[in-house]
């Protein structure tokens, strides 16, 4: 649900998506812990990728706070061992179903650039699929989507996978990734997928000063028709800069959060969901 009025920023409208019939309302901002199953991740590579470690981790996240779970199958960090679909679904084997056996009120988001791993995971129960290819680098993606039904998270990131990651100066970054959404969402709805949600790819292929200046400037993303998932955890626009570790720049990381929170951010995507938690919570006692 959508307000229609034109007037209205992205933190005064109200939202809903479609997760597998169940109506999830995102009038209040939704915390999205993540959740991988890889060896190489740049934080936490090889923690969690077994079933048991899997889903102590998930259990963690949900009594942390978090809405969302964010499975990850593969590792897109720079230099990442690269996967085929077949790969990454023996990878997931049964964790999907088996946290929606443990965990049936979790939502889970399935973070893949391949159709035919989100066919494998919708029928294992996913809610979201969370693309960070914008349909780029499988080109049955979108109409996957579209059959699905699901919710499709739609981010910006350059063409192809070999570029993924190589650092482009935008002109005008907030422009770019506009007109980017505008091109996609209209791709995206002719198919018949209704429920998108836009992250404009923190981390992917963007200079430090443009990642800071979409920080300063997320309310005109998008232009409100949309809600906006933000994920900047342990990015290393943040630490680097800073001369830190990814996992030493939590509080640098809240003030930011906050600071997307009160321009209308929906969906934070994160490592650290007991301290966003706490930055939301302080966040909904302002409003």
């Amino acid at each position: 649900m959508l307000s229609n009025s034109p007037t209205l920023q992205h933190s005064d409208r109200t939202y809903s998506i479609n997760c597998n019939g169940r109506l999830v309302q995102l009038d209040t901002p939704k915390i999205m812990g993540i959740l991988n199953l890889t060896p190489d991740s740049f934080s936490d590579g090889g923690k969690f990728n077994e079933e048991k470690s899997a889903l102590e981790h998930a259990e963690k996240l949900l009594k942390d706070g978090a809405e969302i779970l964010d499975i990850g199958p593969q590792s897109t960090r720079p230099n990442a061992e690269f996967l085929s679909a077949s790969e990454e679904i023996n990878r997931i084997g049964n964790i999907i179903s088996l946290i929606k056996k443990e965990f049936p009120e979790s939502l889970i988001s399935l973070d893949t650039f391949y159709a035919a791993t989100v066919k494998f995971g919708f029928s294992e129960g996913i809610d979201l699929i969370n693309d960070i290819s914008g349909g780029q680098y499988d080109a049955e993606m979108f109409d996957t989507a579209a059959q699905t039904k699901l919710p499709y998270i739609l981010m910006h990131v350059n063409p192809s996978y070999e570029t993924m990651h190589d650092k482009i100066k935008f002109e005008d970054i907030t422009l770019e990734v506009n007109q980017y959404f505008a091109k996609k969402t209209k791709e995206l709805l002719e198919k018949g997928v209704n429920d998108i949600i836009l992250d404009p790819g923190f981390g992917f292929g963007k200079t430090v000063e443009d990642q800071m200046k979409m920080i300063h400037e997320v309310e005109y993303l998008g232009f409100g028709r949309f809600p906006l998932l933000i994920g900047i955890s342990r990015k290393s626009f943040i630490y680097k800069p800073l001369g830190k570790s990814p996992l030493d720049i939590n509080e640098e990381t809240q003030k930011l959060h906050m600071k997307v929170l009160e321009q209308g951010a929906k969906i934070l995507r994160v490592h650290e969901v007991a301290e966003t938690k706490e930055t939301l919570t302080h966040f909904l006692r302002k409003k």
